[in-house]
């Protein structure tokens, strides 16, 4: 089993279930952050952020997903290393066109990007929230429930700080790109594909990469025309 994990196809094997644990996080995110689009109020943002933070389960769950990004990244690292020492001397970058996509000849930089975007959006949210606090972040009462504010944090990073929707946009795209090929090919890597089925989770890829990078693009847009209006 060592040896396996060691090996060039045991690292993409880790790294193909990692990221699928991860495509499972980050459609329990979207889900929600998507609440800010259904109530102008905050109050259903609101709730649903104070369940994701004071449930048992979800608090069990926050260091593993840091474990998982960790072993992702880190091994997208190792094989994009071995990939460039193990290319061909002759190697030609423009004959890959007629063999892979845009996004599978992009994914370390792509995964940069999002890299990037993920580490703004927990020094801008994620660390107020549970670790500095915010004046934005003064507590409200919803059902009797005490909870923080932390549909007004997001909401006026959104409104006030262009610059924060452009990098939401940014990584939304370079997301969008990185899951379309990602989801295929991990399941392709773990040995789930076939003649048959690549065209069916190819297809599913594309679906799941709109919705994702769709939704979380479509918040920043959504905040900052619902503001002017």
């Amino acid at each position: 089993m060592a040896k396996f994990l060691s090996s060039s196809i045991g690292k993409k094997f880790l790294m193909s279930l990692s990221g699928l644990f991860l495509l499972t996080f980050m459609l329990v995110h979207l889900t929600v952050n998507s609440m800010i689009l259904f109530d102008s109020s905050g109050e259903l943002f609101n709730r649903a952020a104070h369940f994701m933070s004071t449930n048992p389960i979800i608090r069990i769950v926050e260091p593993v997903l840091a474990i998982g990004f960790i072993l992702h990244i880190l091994y997208a690292v190792i094989l994009t290393i071995h990939n460039l020492y193990t290319r061909p001397v002759g190697y030609k970058k423009q004959k890959l066109g007629h063999s892979s996509s845009w996004s599978s000849r992009n994914m370390f930089v792509l995964g940069l990007v999002i890299f990037a975007f993920l580490a703004i959006h927990i020094a801008n949210f994620f660390w107020k929230i549970k670790f500095t606090g915010h004046d934005l972040l003064a507590d409200v009462t919803i059902q009797g429930v005490h909870m923080e504010n932390s549909y007004a944090l997001v909401t006026s990073f959104f409104i006030n700080w262009w610059w924060i929707d452009v990098v939401y946009l940014v990584g939304a795209i370079a997301l969008g790109f990185h899951l379309y090929h990602s989801i295929w090919s991990a399941f392709q890597t773990l040995g789930w594909s076939n003649g048959l089925w690549r065209k069916r989770l190819g297809l599913l890829g594309l679906v799941v990469s709109l919705i994702i990078a769709g939704g979380f693009a479509m918040i920043p847009i959504w905040v900052k025309i619902a503001s002017t209006l």
